[in-house]
């Protein structure tokens, strides 16, 4: 029987993020893991794998999509993730996916352990990292795909082998994606700077100019 009194709860425990799943992640990043979790529940799966993560990355990300190549070979892709519940996904159920090419991140990772698959857990971690390795405020689309193609025995790569889909070839693409986004951000960043004008990023003003030329 659970006490009625609260306790404080520590920063990294399940209590203190409600939201663990979003923590380090982007907001378009944290729908795609919601709706993994969604797909997973809703199929009666025992755990969110890569395939889940795989599946919501193409639902919900157009540049992703874009990635993967062609419509004919996209339509193959999503047509064999929704055949999962009644076809090949059924030889996954009662399993846990652990391909173990990716060291698993033990408690407390942001939430990742639990209802994720190892496999799964370490590339949400994968992705973190990667985003903080570019100087990311938080994880992205382009992360977590490059985290679930580098691993090459996960079920999210299996996918994309029986749809004809070379994973060391999106590697490439994803950098490119990757840089592509970086160069839009940083252009949004100077139109800021110009639109807002010098003052209000601390730029000297005139009086502080004419003391320079002195000195």
């Amino acid at each position: 029987m659970q006490s009625r009194t609260a306790r404080p709860t520590a920063s990294g425990s399940p209590e203190a993020h409600p939201h663990q799943d979003a923590a380090g992640l982007g907001a378009e990043l944290a729908t795609v893991v919601a709706g993994a979790r969604r797909r997973a529940v809703r199929d009666g799966d025992r755990q969110i794998d890569t395939a889940h993560l795989l599946h919501s990355l193409l639902e919900q990300d157009p540049e992703v999509r874009s990635v993967v190549g062609g419509p004919p070979q996209l339509a193959r892709l999503l047509g064999y993730l929704v055949q999962r519940s009644i076809g090949y996904g059924l030889r996954w159920q009662g399993s846990v996916e652990d391909s173990g090419a990716i060291p698993v991140v033990p408690r407390p990772a942001a939430g990742d352990a639990g209802d994720w698959s190892p496999a799964a857990a370490a590339a949400l971690h994968r992705a973190r990292e990667r985003a903080r390795r570019r100087g990311g405020d938080a994880a992205e689309a382009p992360d977590l795909f490059a985290a679930l193609v580098a691993d090459p025995d996960s079920r999210a790569v299996e996918v994309l082998a029986r749809a004809g889909v070379d994973a060391h070839e999106l590697s490439g693409r994803i950098s490119a994606l990757s840089a592509d986004r970086g160069a839009d951000r940083g252009a949004e960043r100077g139109s800021a700077w110009i639109e807002a004008g010098p003052g209000e990023f601390g730029t000297a003003g005139p009086g502080e100019l004419a003391g320079d030329a002195a000195f």
